[in-house]
């Protein structure tokens, strides 16, 4: 099993300008500031935040956050999305959130944090 810091640079390599952050107690933040979107959204790029817990890679990422504005292109809120949940160890609770969780399970011995930026982009591309 690869490093979390291999782990994170096949993700650098995917989205130049991504930043791995130490939170404490084991956990860390991944930022993606550019993922593109497809069409069915009212922006084209969203800045993507999620977490990373204590515990990984036997412990999953769990939901993720994007801009606040972003919305569905005829301006409705995504589903499963709302302003205001915290992000842990972040200071700006304004960001949009998805509680959008695995749809498989998470293998520890084969599931990176690539794993998880898949789910995020294929839950973009459902558009809903």
């Amino acid at each position: 099993m690869k490093s979390l810091d291999e782990q994170f640079a096949d993700v650098l390599r995917a989205y130049p300008g991504a930043s791995l952050t130490a939170m404490g107690n084991g956990v860390y933040q991944v930022l993606i500031p550019v993922m593109p979107l497809p069409a069915g959204w009212n922006q084209t790029m969203t800045e993507v935040r999620f977490v990373v817990p204590n515990g990984y890679p036997f412990a999953a990422p769990d939901c993720f956050w994007a801009d606040p504005s972003l919305r569905l292109a005829n301006s409705a809120m995504p589903q499963n999305a709302q302003i205001g949940q915290p992000n842990p160890g972040q200071p700006d609770p304004g960001k949009l959130w998805f509680s959008w969780h695995l749809q498989t399970p998470w293998n520890p011995s084969n599931c990176i944090l690539t794993t998880y930026v898949n789910v995020i982009r294929r839950r973009f591309e459902a558009v809903q």
